[in-house]
């Protein structure tokens, strides 16, 4: 079966017949999508003896290829004189702006449909109909041709044979891959202390498709310990893909080390790397239109041979890489990606493109999913990140700029963001002056709005310049979509202050829809340093009673990290008195011990407001105690950010104290090694702020029985100073000094949630 390509219909046409622009206005006519409702209507008008979603399959010989293809027709109506395979493409557009009998790429998928049935039935005749439906209304258009058998097995064939190149390239692909992983040893001379258990979990867990938590500490090597047995699992024939997801650029940069090693090593595997398309777009503004983007205008004309040329010669495709072909082949950079995604053995992005039903990758099929592991690093991150995901709000302030902006415009979106506007209008007068208000029920009536808005907005957008409506139609749509997951596990928040009124579908739950987007893979294995503790982790990221856990001990040695306790209290209520100890304390440490320091703060006020105190006590009488400081600033450029790490070099004359804020930049993913950070203070105990979001999160998880402090505050407050202090030993060679600085690390509940080595 070395020469056999397994393919749906669907994924066979729109290869064949891609063509035309990249519009992120959506223009409806060329965004025909699968409307689950307008299907049913059509399929409910079928007759006794039609039938409706039925399997076809045929297998296809071309140019040396056996093309496997199968998919599912929605109508095959007896009713006609003719056996006739209706296909159905619903729309929000105008189905009078159809031009001539429809469009290529559905006759195509049609005629397909019509082969296999009457290849299957012995038929010398079919008729062939497309049914254009528009979702908002009961508006239908349809097309038919009647094609002989001949006809149509000539067809399917021309159509394999556009394609049979880029199948050809992919099965000789896999030859040399599948070889390659034969051959690869484990790319160091041997394991660390604990990464070879950790390789083992990871090959087990794929080999028997469940999920795995694992609590694995800085040093041992998780990257390369997850990849290298995903990889060894893919040349077993267990796996066709992996997903690396990450939350951050440092760990996609661990990754795409991990691959380029095994690549020295011998290993011939196509890897692609996601890079979010604001950081990737070649123009000054991302506008996703042909009339302002070279590279969006005729994306689809040129894709195919774009995506040939970067699989024939490249295997890790890194941004660099994506970028040189993207321009080379005149291209969008961000799209041509995600093309390229679809066909690699890897896949290096961030969580969203799995879990988040607004932006997840669209193109996978359920046989696909069967044989593709997702790797998730840092996994801590992914509670909170989940949350977002299946989160959506809607505030008043773009709609009535929209009411003003569209009046005497465009009189339906007008309409429609009026009555979006007033309805926040009357749930301000409903508020009675309160700042904020809870609900458990979900506003069938701005759904049913946002609705109409985002029917409305489809209408205007292929004739409107993008900005306002563009984004309160995306904006309109996620709520839309987010209101179908809505159940006990959400709440509606509404804040309103003088300017403005928001209401959010707010998810306090995410495990059941994290499970859900992850359904039919064959594996997840979630990694971190700190998934501690890991029943909380494996309750709020949707294990199952058979999936796994693993926690390794940290390699380095006791010695090597020397903690200190300073059982001050930095609640909110005592931090003004708190800011002169700490400052005198950090002033004690370097002067005791001169070298590059990382302070980190629960927030940036409790940060500045000891930073100006330490500032104000440096008074210094001799060149030993001059020190530079640093400080981080909310919305740091990239570049800044850079700067600002490599200001920690060892050896250098001066120390150095890096003022920063847990949960940020940096006290996550980054790496000093050696004398580069010799020193960690972490003050307080990382919890977040109070506020109505989070105390919904704590009265949610008691009504269901936890303890919803723990869950709402304590454990991912904690997350934050494991993370933060994990930023001071990252060798077997480093040394150094972690001052935990708060009461309540003398308290059990607290100290028992800290890592062992951390315990003194």
């Amino acid at each position: 079966m070395q020469n056999t390509v397994e393919i749906s219909v669907r994924h066979l046409v729109e290869y064949v017949f891609s063509s035309g622009s990249i519009d992120v206005r959506l223009n409806a006519l060329d965004a025909m999508h699968e409307g689950t409702k307008a299907h049913l209507r059509i399929q409910s008008g079928y007759g006794e003896q039609d039938r409706k979603e039925v399997y076809v399959k045929a297998e296809l010989e071309v140019d040396g290829l056996t093309f496997a293809v199968d998919g599912r027709c929605d109508g095959l109506l007896a009713t006609e004189a003719v056996p006739t395979v209706d296909e159905i493409k619903s729309t929000g557009g105008d189905l009078d702006a159809i031009e001539g009998d429809g469009y290529e790429v559905h006759w195509a998928q049609a005629l397909f449909y019509a082969y296999m049935y009457a290849k299957e039935h012995g038929l010398a005749a079919m008729r062939v109909q497309l049914t254009y439906v528009r979702t908002d209304t009961v508006e239908e258009r349809r097309f038919a041709r009647e094609h002989g058998f001949a006809e149509l097995e000539r067809f399917v064939h021309e159509v394999a044979a556009r394609y049979a190149p880029y199948a050809r390239l992919r099965r000789e692909h896999e030859l040399e891959r599948d070889a390659s992983i034969r051959e690869l040893a484990f790319p160091f001379e041997s394991y660390r202390a604990g990464q070879r258990r950790l390789a083992g979990a990871v090959y087990k867990s794929i080999e028997e498709g469940v999920r795995l938590f694992a609590k694995a500490p800085t040093g041992i090597g998780k990257t390369i310990s997850t990849t290298y047995p995903a990889v060894k699992a893919m040349g077993a024939g267990m796996l066709q893909r992996f997903y690396y997801l990450t939350a951050r650029t440092t760990t996609r940069a661990a990754a795409e080390d991990a691959l380029l090693l095994m690549e020295s090593k011998g290993l011939r595997l196509h890897a692609v790397t996601i890079t979010a398309k604001e950081k990737i777009c070649f123009q000054d503004e991302v506008r996703c239109e042909k009339e302002h983007c070279p590279y969006a205008d005729g994306y689809y004309d040129r894709i195919n041979g774009a995506v040939l040329d970067l699989l024939g010669h490249e295997t890790v495709m890194t941004r660099p890489v994506i970028e040189a072909y993207a321009r080379k082949h005149r291209v969008c950079p961000f799209e041509f990606s995600l093309d390229a995604a679809y066909a690699a053995d890897a896949v290096v992005c961030d969580y969203n493109y799995i879990f988040d039903p607004r932006i997840s990758f669209k193109r996978q099929y359920a046989e696909q999913k069967k044989r593709t592991a997702l790797l998730v690093d840092e996994a801590h991150n992914l509670v909170d990140r989940a949350r977002e995901m299946f989160s959506a709000e809607l505030s008043k302030a773009p709609f009535l700029a929209l009411q003003r902006e569209l009046k005497g415009v465009h009189d339906g979106a007008y309409r429609a963001a009026k009555a979006i506007n007033d309805y926040f209008i009357a749930l301000r007068k409903e508020s009675d002056g309160e700042p904020h208000m809870v609900r458990r029920l979900l506003p069938e009536e701005l759904v049913a709005l946002a609705e109409a808005f985002a029917a409305a907005a489809e209408q205007a957008l292929p004739a409107y310049a993008a900005g306002q409506l563009l984004d309160a139609y995306f904006a309109a749509l996620g709520f839309a979509r987010t209101a179908k997951l809505f159940d006990e596990r959400y709440v509606v928040y509404i804040e309103l202050t003088r300017s403005d009124v928001r209401l959010k579908l707010f998810c306090l739950d995410p495990s059941y829809l994290l499970r859900q987007a992850g359904k039919g893979y064959r594996s997840h294995v979630y990694f971190s340093a700190t998934l501690s503790p890991v029943s909380y982790y494996m309750d709020m990221l949707g294990a199952d009673e058979e999936d796994y856990t693993l926690a390794v001990p940290s390699p380095f040695a006791k010695e090597q990290l020397d903690v200190i306790v300073r059982p001050l209290s930095t609640r909110y209520n005592d931090r003004d008195e708190s800011k002169l100890p700490i400052a005198q304390l950090v002033r004690e440490l370097v002067r005791e011990r001169p070298g590059n320091y990382f302070v980190f703060f629960p927030s940036y006020a409790y940060m500045n407001a000891v930073y100006e105190t330490f500032i104000g006590l440096i008074e210094w009488t001799d060149g030993a105690d001059g020190a530079e400081v640093l400080l981080q600033k909310p919305d740091m450029s990239e570049e800044e950010r850079d700067a600002f790490l490599a200001s920690f070099e060892a050896g250098k004359e001066r120390s150095l104290i890096g003022f920063a804020v847990m949960g940020g930049v940096f006290s996550e993913g980054v790496d000093l090694a050696g004398d580069r950070l010799i020193g960690v203070v972490v003050v307080g105990v990382g919890l977040p702020q109070l506020g109505v979001e989070r105390n919904m999160l704590k009265e949610y998880f008691n009504e269901q029985g936890k303890n919803g402090y723990d869950y709402a505050y304590v454990f991912p407050g904690i997350n934050k100073v494991l993370q933060a202090g994990g930023r001071l030993i990252r060798s077997e060679t480093d040394r150094g000094t972690l001052v935990l600085i708060d009461d309540r690390y003398l308290q059990p509940h607290y100290r028992r949630l800290l890592p062992e080595e951390w315990q003194g």
